[in-house]
């Protein structure tokens, strides 16, 4: 619960921190500018505060680590969803909009995240969680996210080590396996969720866990 609301705080510093002009840079989605990403940041948050408000009787289906499913192939920017974002953030035209956006609804699902019970089971995607799995399986959205808002930025904060290592372990479970130890752990999750591709040492270390990679996550 602690590292959701130190993840999210950090990267909601980072987006604020933010010139108008760096909206128009390249995010590590593929396809998707700075503006994009944090369009998709807001509907992750409202996300947050619909399921921490969502409660289920049932029994938890789903867990922190098999939250996450794992696809066959990368997004093309088809899906709805996708294209949706992408005209919903030129829509804000002042980055200082979305900026506000973002600090309104996200301050919001940091504060519900630290007034939630962990134990509380809740519902979403039509599966049943407690809540503390559920924001610990957003440090890994929040984490790769962090990672794709800086990725054409030099010099801007990163996201925290204690988040980074976390979200190394949590892909590394959903892999089946560890990564080689000569991988910081910016490099499992840009590698391994194929933002980008492996040098020929890295693959040779990688051996056969080259095979099961990209991992991508959704």
């Amino acid at each position: 619960m602690d590292l959701f609301s130190r993840s999210w705080a950090a990267l909601r510093a980072a987006v604020a921190d933010l010139r108008d002009e760096d909206f128009a840079r390249p995010s590590g989605c593929a396809g998707w500018l700075v503006r994009d990403l944090v369009c998709h940041l807001v509907i992750d948050a409202q996300d947050v505060l619909i399921t921490l408000v969502t409660p289920a009787e049932t029994e938890p289906t789903r867990d922190a680590i098999t939250y996450w499913a794992v696809a066959e192939e990368p997004p093309t920017g088809d899906d709805p969803l996708d294209a949706l974002i992408v005209r919903l953030a030129a829509a804000y035209e002042d980055p200082g909009l979305l900026k506000f956006h973002l600090d309104d609804v996200g301050s919001a699902a940091g504060r519900a995240a630290d007034l939630a019970d962990p134990g509380l089971r809740v519902s979403t995607q039509d599966q049943v969680l407690t809540a503390g799995d559920y924001l610990a399986a957003y440090v890994l959205e929040w984490t790769l996210h962090h990672l794709d808002l800086v990725a054409d930025l030099p010099g801007a904060a990163g996201p925290p080590a204690e988040g980074l290592a976390k979200t190394r372990e949590m892909v590394e479970k959903i892999a089946g396996a560890a990564f080689p130890e000569s991988f910081s752990d910016e490099d499992v999750l840009l590698v391994g969720t194929g933002r980008r591709a492996p040098t020929d040492a890295e693959r040779a270390d990688l051996g056969g866990l080259a095979a099961k990679l990209p991992l991508v996550l959704g």
